[in-house]
């Protein structure tokens, strides 16, 4: 039988396989063939945690205080010894310091003083950052996180002598202890109070120059212990809470990192973490996890994140001069630029009102806060970095339309965004002028230097300009200055940020800080915030990577 090529039958049965077998091509994981050995590389780099045996300094009381961070203050009570040597009945209720911010496992030992235990009992842990997390009733909960995260533990010691560790891992500096049951037939004590403190860190950061003023060393090391707790296995966006690896957090700590405590192997872990455990469209997440095997957030699509994680490969491949990792995991970079082609219209301005409908767009946390202007900076900037990023792989070829989209973009913002009368950027229908704005179309190279540093002074005098809710926001206001040339003013704005954290005891610094509200909290209830969080450790990397600024 001959099959005749022509038949309208044929023709429709070849289109219809064509159509098939094309939407099978499409739908196909770009990075199926790299991800094991992605997930691999991410897995050797994996680092060993260093064990250190934290004691309790002494036993405060927590007091109100209007003056002090969110009206609560911890106040020396007495010696350890206190609460060893004596009767756990008479000191219900007791608070532990351990003098700084610790991240691990707490054992206690508990032993009768008289009588027979006939009975066990029962303990309540509550585990706090800062005073207020011991001082403020948790319940009736009224967050959008969950309760679980808040750090309240219920023990029951059936058996005496006994060492008892907490089995969840735990993260803070104050302990307080509540008896919430035993029976009135024999007495007991608590003693030998020790918190395993795990870390990854294992480099010690050069000191600051001896001309640094006591303020800017001060904003140094706490940032530095910031770094240190959010450095784990990966590193985390914060050790009491979320627990887990997001893109913009990576970004700034692997930034803090090069200049402190050098652990590029941690970057470089993270970085094929996010490409192994990407969605199989070739999007990154915006986070993962773990355990009990490492997988992503099903469904975490940040665009900004999306983005920076760019960023994130190029200083890397630039501080460490890994080729080879910058070549492995260039077809991710190469594919999120996928995004910023999908939104970028025929008139060089991004279509943020469809992005806002499709992503999650980040930024900030701050209400309000209209994102067009950061929008547009960042496309622009990613596209540049992204292009340096290609010069030092040698893959310029691959990607030779986005200078020229990065220039229409360019040019798009300053006639649409720039406000000549001002001098000041402004975003949306409403024209809303915002810290956010200004920081974006600066260091995306929008403003000229002269336009940078008169959009900088003048937004210091709009009253109702929209200022960062985040020390995260905070971070590229500050670089944004020193892009400008506005070294003394980045110098000012960094001591008195990061410095009001300090004066208002941060023993680490927050993931949600205004000076003008203390209470303000992303999740409806501020004790559930993170007072340990990696995208607030950034000082250490304008500190030490701009010295003539800084320490001096």
């Amino acid at each position: 039988m001959v099959l005749n090529l022509l038949n309208p039958k044929f023709l429709l049965l070849s289109f219809f396989l064509i159509v098939v077998f094309a939407g099978d091509v499409k739908a196909q994981d770009p990075y199926q063939t790299y991800r094991q050995d992605w997930l691999k590389k991410a897995e050797d780099n994996k680092p060993k945690l260093i064990e250190t045996e934290k004691q309790p300094i002494g036993l405060v009381r927590m007091e109100k205080d209007p003056a002090a961070f969110q009206g609560w203050k911890a106040v020396p009570a007495d010696s350890v010894g206190k609460l060893y040597n004596t009767s756990f009945k008479t000191q219900n209720g007791v608070v532990v310091d351990f003098g700084e911010h610790v991240t691990g496992y707490l054992t206690f030992f508990i032993k009768s003083l008289k009588g027979t235990p006939d009975g066990p009992v029962r303990l309540k842990f509550t585990f706090g950052e800062v005073p207020a997390e011991l001082s403020v009733p948790f319940d009736p909960y009224k967050g959008t996180l969950s309760r679980a995260w808040l750090q309240d533990e219920t023990v029951t010691v059936t058996e005496m002598p006994a060492e008892v560790t907490i089995p969840r891992r735990l993260s803070g500096r104050y302990v307080k202890v509540e008896l919430l049951g035993a029976s009135p037939n024999f007495d007991f004590h608590i003693s030998n109070m020790v918190f395993k403190a795990n870390s990854s860190v294992a480099f010690k950061p050069p000191l600051l120059a001896a001309t640094t003023p006591q303020i800017i060393a001060d904003i140094d090391r706490v940032g530095l212990a910031t770094l240190k707790e959010c450095m784990q296995t990966v590193y985390e966006d914060g050790p009491k809470r979320d627990r887990r690896l997001w893109i913009g957090d990576l970004y700034l700590e692997s930034l803090a990192g090069q200049f402190s405590y050098q652990n590029n192997q941690l970057t470089k872990r993270c970085l094929y973490l996010l490409a192994g455990l990407s969605a199989e469209d070739g999007i990154l997440l915006a986070n993962v996890f773990e355990n009990p095997e490492p997988h992503a957030q099903a469904g975490s699509r940040l665009l900004d994140y999306c983005l920076l994680y760019n960023v994130a490969l190029k200083e890397y491949v630039t501080a460490t001069d890994d080729r080879q990792t910058g070549l492995d995991l260039w077809p991710v970079a190469k594919k999120q630029l996928d995004i910023i082609r999908k939104y970028a219209g025929a008139d060089g301005m991004m279509n943020y009102q469809k992005a806002g409908k499709e992503w999650w767009v980040f930024f900030d946390w701050q209400d309000g806060l209209d994102k067009q202007d950061c929008l547009q900076g960042l496309s622009i900037y990613t596209l540049n970095q992204t292009y340096a990023l290609a010069k030092l792989l040698g893959k310029e070829n691959e990607v030779d339309d986005i200078q020229s989209l990065a220039k229409k973009l360019k040019a798009a913002a300053y006639k649409n965004l720039y406000d000549p009368k001002s001098g000041l950027f402004v975003s949306g229908t409403n024209k809303q002028i915002s810290y956010g704005s200004q920081a974006w179309m600066i260091l995306s190279g929008v403003a000229s230097k002269q336009e940078a540093q008169a959009a900088l002074k003048a937004l210091t005098t709009v009253k109702d300009a929209v200022h960062p809710g985040t020390p995260y926001m905070f971070h590229y206001y500050i670089a944004a200055l020193i892009e400008s040339g506005l070294k003394s003013e980045a110098k000012d704005e960094l001591q008195n940020y990061w410095g009001g954290m300090v004066k208002k005891g941060a023993d680490t610094f927050w993931e949600v800080y205004d000076p003008k509200d203390e209470l303000k909290s992303p999740y409806n209830f501020y004790p559930v915030n993170s007072y340990c969080h990696a995208w607030s450790c950034t000082p250490v990397y304008f500190i030490r990577k701009y010295p003539e600024i800084f320490q001096r």
